[in-house]
């Protein structure tokens, strides 16, 4: 998994999302949250037909707890992925209300 790249796209105070590329295409998306009691609970996203195995998810997990999650580890039983296979239908943002005061939503 050495030629994956990672992408921020999203930091708060208690968790992250990063998007894992390789030769520029997406290959994951993954949302990390950084729990009170110190666990780090992941949910990551294998985007299908990106080329990803599902054997190489261990090492897609073992580099991002490598580059992002020094103070976390699986065997030590504080960091915790859920990891699921999809595809991506849209972005979905909120829009001001339409002149009517209805609540309007786009992709």
């Amino acid at each position: 998994m050495n030629d994956l790249r990672w992408q921020r796209t999203l930091r708060t105070a208690s968790s992250e999302r990063f998007l894992a590329l390789r030769g520029g295409r997406e290959v994951a998306a993954v949302d990390l949250h950084h729990l009170a009691n110190g666990t780090v609970a992941g949910t990551v996203v294998v985007l299908e037909g990106a080329g990803l195995t599902e054997a190489q998810v261990p090492d897609l997990l073992a580099q991002l707890d490598d580059d992002f999650l020094p103070d976390v580890d699986l065997t030590r039983g504080n960091l915790v992925y859920t990891v699921v296979l999809g595809r991506v239908l849209g972005n979905y943002e909120a829009e001001p209300p339409s002149p009517d005061g209805t609540a309007a939503a786009r992709s």
